[in-house]
């Protein structure tokens, strides 16, 4: 397959090309296409061939759900068997924007695109490109990141063409992402709602605007689960690793930068190339290997933006052993530690 790559501004939606992407998806074709969060890769979510072509593309496992993409409030009554107090509050408060919601979904949304599951996640995004292909496509978008599975998620088109070029139908460009992470996932088919996976929507946030809000066991674990049951997408599955061994290291900062200094004068010494990913507090305390900054503690929107970017940048190096400093279990600290104890498989060296 030829994969058509189009770049679109944000501020200019008079183009061929997104009038070309929006009929490639009513046809039931696959088009890459930027959120607020990560780039996403799309297909008519009510279409059970089309869904499945996503997953196909992907290699990624069948029980793992796709999340559909609206652009209208009302597409809930659609897709929805029911909408309870606690999901409206929230779609109001944060959509569109990078909040995910789980309902039991309707007879009209296909278990190919829910993983088999009874539930839908939606989502309303907030970046203009894939609102307006939304509308314009007239269609419920089913996305998950356009990456191939278990990989990095992909925060600009150079990493979709990495993966999916030659692949699917359309990939469009526009620029590097705001935030770096997923959405936040809400299951709020329980009188509580509950968060399947932590994101830019804080827990303090929600709590906001419906009080009590609780965490599914499996986000807090520091242990893999494998006879879990995804609710959402990542639960389950090691996401976003990059093709060296990663290693988290925990403790008080002094002991983590001498921990990771001695692995990887070890790991160089064996033959091995290694990456460190710093911050730019510690960027100058590592010496040896090829130290990357992933942004500062002061501001850990530029760590969650850096994130996937720094991982990929380390398999274009060719990384043997990738070492990481840990991040703290609160606001975006929380939802940076959820990916990284994903992508390095729960391998964690407590100093």
């Amino acid at each position: 397959m030829k994969t058509k790559i189009v770049t679109i501004d944000s501020n200019d939606f008079n183009t061929m090309e997104l009038k070309e992407a929006a009929e490639i998806l009513k046809k039931g074709g696959l088009v890459a296409f930027p959120t607020e969060t990560v780039y996403g890769l799309g297909a008519d979510g009510l279409n059970p061939e089309a869904s499945g072509k996503i997953y196909a593309a992907k290699g990624r496992p069948s029980d793992n759900p796709l999340i559909i993409h609206i652009a209208d409030f009302n597409a809930l009554n659609e897709l929805t068997a029911d909408c309870p107090e606690n999901g409206r509050k929230l779609a109001e408060a944060f959509w569109p924007g990078p909040l995910t919601l789980i309902f039991n979904k309707s007879s009209k949304v296909p278990y190919s695109t829910t993983g088999g599951l009874d539930t839908v996640a939606i989502r309303m995004p907030s970046h203009p490109i894939a609102y307006e292909l939304i509308r314009r496509s007239g269609i419920y978008i089913a996305a998950p990141s356009a990456n191939v599975s278990g990989r990095p998620s992909p925060t600009k088109a150079e990493h979709v063409i990495e993966d999916m070029n030659g692949i699917i139908d359309m990939i469009i460009n526009g620029g590097k992402v705001e935030i770096g992470l997923e959405s936040t996932i809400v299951d709020v088919t329980s009188k509580i709602p509950a968060i399947l996976r932590p994101g830019y929507i804080t827990e303090e946030m929600i709590k906001q605007v419906v009080g009590e809000v609780e965490y599914d066991k499996a986000v807090l674990s520091r242990v893999q689960d494998p006879d879990l049951k995804p609710k959402a997408p990542g639960m389950k599955y090691k996401h976003y690793a990059p093709k060296g061994d990663l290693t988290i290291y925990e403790g008080n900062t002094k002991s983590v930068i001498d921990a990771i200094n001695k692995s990887a004068e070890e790991k160089l010494q064996a033959g091995f190339k290694v990456g460190i990913i710093a911050t730019d507090e510690t960027f100058s305390s590592y010496q040896k290997g090829s130290v990357k900054t992933i942004g500062t503690r002061k501001d850990e929107s530029t760590i969650a933006r850096g994130l996937f970017e720094i991982l990929r940048d380390f398999d274009s190096e060719g990384a043997d052993y990738i070492f990481t400093e840990s991040f703290e279990n609160n606001r975006l600290g929380q939802a940076i530690m959820n990916r990284l104890l994903k992508a390095a498989g729960y391998h964690i060296e407590k100093v």
